[in-house]
């Protein structure tokens, strides 16, 4: 059993308090995913409870976790830098019992999850992994320190669609206890039983959380008919309460000129007048009383406001944006990837690529990139899947989206910002304390107000959390550019993708179909 009692842990820096009085408890078996927008505290509050020493430099915490006989076992959303320059067999023989596993036990490991049977043995280093290829190597160095429960920051991040079909087998089949963030809504959906939401109301000023053991789809079902419920009584007491006042004031007011027009000479007409606003003022206080216990209109966080210039990043119908033909895709190191990489892609098309971790998808949308940026005859913007290729990490987004200072842009920008939920002091920040959601809608952002007509995406759903998912869907569909992106993510493929390709060592193959 995992128990986690009145925790709250608020930022060093400007004081933000991301939760307040937090209390969870998990049981063997359980499978609970935390969700909540961007910045919300979710790798926070996973960190601290493997390990309150790994937020100490940024945040004050207090609070107790309970964890009797329990092994934890923790997977970060992102490998320190230094960690990346070992080989994998260093890094699998610094586990304590890696020896201790029979050969047939890593063989299946590793061939569940797609990875050569010598991965754990190989001299190649982690610095050269994909994405991908980078979480499944911690999966594995995690799996075989065999803890009872699981603490994972977006595993899901990168993978490739076998193994993300694995990795929601294993979830739902252990029984192991999980806890796990993952922007992945198809994950979430079939594997959750348990729902934690934290929320920042009233512009971050205030949060909130919410525990619900449902799955996650019948737990958004819920409350949002909760809170539809909430605003209709709420509407319909203020609508009463309307009602209620105007025909106090009129007997009010009838009362009050009464009193100011009786006569000296007849003092019993001016004390039932006195007596009846006494009745009066006595019914004033009970309406003040009944208001307070008048149902609020229901809190929730707002959505994030974005939308691209439509007018600006039209694509003329079967205007031809790529033309690639290319005999090898290699890696940065001189590795063979694939050969005979062909893609053809006009305007407006929505084009989508797949294929297995380690195969190239994110080397070849570089390759793409390095092709359409200069071009003059349309205007392009990309998203790698490391933000820190375009990001500098030292800037604020102020000074990253508005580099020339001009006061009235800078006036601009804030409220784009504001519209992305980016509080004041945020906006200040050094991009490199903002979470990975952050970071990706300053992409967008930018992308938008470049006007670019063809956008080259990679990953560009993977740190957004399953709320704001569908927004970013929604417009992406209908965006009037072109779009070439890497996604594993399934209902970005099917929602937004009008062709979806999959690239293997020969090549891009077919049309492949997403329902």
């Amino acid at each position: 059993m995992l128990q986690v009692r009145n925790v709250t842990i608020s930022h060093k820096k400007d004081l933000h308090l991301l939760l307040e009085d937090f209390n969870l408890t998990l049981n063997p078996g359980d499978k609970a995913v935390l969700i909540g927008e961007e910045g919300n505290g979710k790798s926070t509050l996973l960190k601290w409870i493997y390990d309150p020493s790994l937020t100490e430099d940024y945040t004050e915490a207090e609070g107790e976790r309970i964890c009797p006989g329990e092994r934890l076992g923790y997977l970060p959303q992102e490998m320190p830098a230094a960690g990346r320059q070992k080989t994998l067999a260093a890094y699998f023989e610094e586990a304590s019992d890696f020896w201790e596993h029979s050969p047939k036990e890593l063989q299946r490991l590793t061939r569940e999850l797609g990875l050569p049977e010598d991965f754990p043995q190989s001299a190649q280093l982690l610095s050269t992994l994909s994405g991908g290829e980078l979480i499944k190597a911690q999966l594995l160095k995690l799996l075989l320190a065999d803890p009872t429960v699981l603490l994972l920051d977006e595993p899901s991040n990168d993978l490739d669609l076998q193994t993300l079909e694995w990795l929601e087998s294993f979830i739902r089949r252990t029984d192991k206890t999980v806890l796990f963030i993952s922007h992945d809504e198809t994950l979430i959906e079939k594997t959750a039983n348990v729902v934690i939401h934290l929320e920042q109301l009233r512009k971050k000023s205030r949060p909130r959380y919410t525990v619900a053991r449902l799955p996650y789809r019948e737990y958004v079902r819920q409350r949002e008919s909760a809170f539809a419920q909430q605003a209709k009584e709420a509407q319909s007491e203020r609508r009463d309460k309307k009602i209620r006042d105007e025909k106090f004031r009129r007997i009010h007011d009838s009362v009050e000129a009464a009193q100011a027009n009786v006569s000296r000479q007849a003092p019993s007409a001016g004390r039932l007048l006195k007596k009846k606003m006494h009745t009066v003022k006595s019914l004033e206080r009970r309406f003040a009383r009944e208001d307070e216990d008048m149902t609020d209109f229901p809190e929730q966080e707002e959505a994030i406001f974005f939308r691209f210039d439509t007018a600006r990043s039209a694509m003329p119908a079967g205007k031809t944006v790529l033309e690639l033909e290319l005999p090898e895709l290699k890696n940065p190191e001189g590795r063979l990837l694939a050969r005979d990489v062909s893609l053809f892609v006009r305007g407006p098309e929505r084009i989508g690529i797949v294929g297995k971790n380690g195969v190239g998808k994110s080397t070849l949308l570089k390759e793409i990139a390095a092709r359409l940026l200069p071009r003059q005859d349309l205007s392009a913007a990309y998203m790698p899947q490391n933000y820190a290729d375009s990001l500098d990490g030292s800037l604020p987004p102020l000074e990253f989206l508005c580099p020339l200072g001009d006061k009235a842009e800078q006036t601009r920008i804030r409220t784009y910002l504001g519209a992305m939920r980016y509080t004041t002091e945020e906006m200040e920040h050094p991009m490199e304390e903002l979470s990975g959601g952050q970071r990706a809608k300053l992409l967008l952002l930018q992308s938008s107000l470049s006007g670019a007509n063809v956008l080259i995406l990679d990953e560009p759903t993977r740190n957004f959390s399953p709320l704001s998912g569908p927004v970013i869907r929604r417009l992406l569909s209908e965006y009037p550019g072109a779009v070439i992106s890497v996604s594993h993510d399934r209902k970005f493929l099917s929602e937004v993708c009008t062709k979806v390709y999959e690239l293997t060592a020969a090549g891009l193959k077919g049309d492949v179909h997403f329902a």
